[in-house]
C-alpha cells in the first residue's frame, strides 16, 4: 500500500539518534507521505544537543522543551509519548515516523498500530530488536548516509564490478531465504510472484528489511545479484510500465 498520499506526525527523539543525517532523513520520509507535524523533543539547556539548532532552522521542525526531572533517564521519552498519543486522537495524521534509537518507544509504536496508524521508525543500527519489530517499516539512519552517488573517478567496469562483488557478498544467507520462502508464499498456481507485492510482504516479516542494507538501491538487483530466480518482464498497457514477476529456478 502506497503511502505517498498520507499524512505523517514526525517525532524525534534527540537524545538517541545522530543530527548528522536529518536533511537525508526527511527526503526519505518525504518518500512515505507528507511530514504535516514535526517536532523534536530534548532538554534543550544541555550543551549536548547544541547540533540540532541549526538543523531544526533548515528544516522547520518544531523543538520541544522538555527538562530533565531525574539523572540518567531520557525525559524526552515521556513527553513524546505523550504528544504522540494527542495527535492519534486528533485525527490528523495517518500514521507517525518515530526517530530514535531507544527500545522505550517500542510499547508506543504497538499501541499506535493498534489504533490503524502506519508505524515508520528510523534509528542506528544499534536499535534493540523489539523497536524495531513493533514497527511496520524501520530504517537505518547510516544507509541514508550512503544512499547519494559519490563523484569518484573510477572507470566503470572496473567500479561495477567491484560493487556487484561487494554487493552480493552483503546479501547473507539468511536474507535469501526470507525471500525465498516469501517469493513461495506469495506464488500462483504456476509458480510466478509479482515483485510489487513481495517488498511489502517482506516488510511484514521483517520491519528493517530494505535493499540498501545490502548496497543496492531497489530490490529487482538485489533479486537478480542473487540468481536464484528466473524473471519475467510483463507487458502492461502502459508503454513505459511494466511487470515483474519471478519464481525459483
Amino acid at each position: 500500500m502506497s503511502m505517498t498520499d498520507d499524512k505523517l506526525a514526525v517525532l524525534i527523539d534527540a537524545d538517541n539518534v545522530p543530527y548528522a543525517n536529518v536533511k537525508e532523513m526527511m527526503e526519505e520520509i518525504s518518500k512515505n507521505g507528507t511530514p504535516t507535524i514535526k517536532r523534536i523533543y530534548a532538554d534543550w539547556t544541555k550543551p549536548t544537543v547544541s547540533g540540532w539548532k541549526n538543523v531544526l532552522l533548515e528544516n522547520a521542525i518544531t523543538p520541544i522543551q522538555q527538562y530533565s526531572y531525574t539523572t540518567g533517564k531520557n525525559s524526552s521519552d515521556s513527553a513524546l509519548i505523550i504528544d504522540a498519543m494527542d495527535i492519534l486522537y486528533s485525527g490528523k495524521v495517518n500514521g507517525f515516523c518515530i526517530v530514535s534509537s531507544d527500545s522505550d518507544f517500542t510499547r508506543l509504536a504497538t499501541r499506535l498500530r493498534e489504533a490503524g496508524m502506519t508505524v515508520i521508525g528510523f534509528g542506528e543500527k544499534k536499535t534493540p530488536q523489539p523497536f524495531i519489530s513493533a514497527c511496520d517499516k524501520f530504517i537505518y539512519l547510516e544507509i541514508l548516509k550512503t544512499s547519494k552517488p559519490t563523484s569518484i573517478s573510477i572507470p566503470k567496469q572496473t567500479s561495477k564490478a567491484k560493487q556487484q562483488e561487494t554487493s552480493i557478498s552483503k546479501v547473507d544467507t539468511k536474507t535469501i531465504s526470507l525471500i525465498a520462502e516469501s517469493v513461495n508464499d506469495l506464488a500462483d498456481e504456476s509458480g510466478w510472484t509479482f515483485l510489487g507485492a513481495l517488498g511489502n510482504f517482506i516488510l511484514k516479516k521483517k520491519p528493517d528489511f530494505d535493499p540498501r542494507n545490502y548496497g543496492f538501491p531497489k530490490l529487482l538487483p538485489l533479486i537478480r545479484s542473487i540468481n536464484v530466480f528466473d524473471i519475467d518482464e510483463r507487458e502492461t498497457g502502459n508503454p513505459n510500465v511494466k511487470h515483474i514477476y519471478l519464481k525459483h529456478k
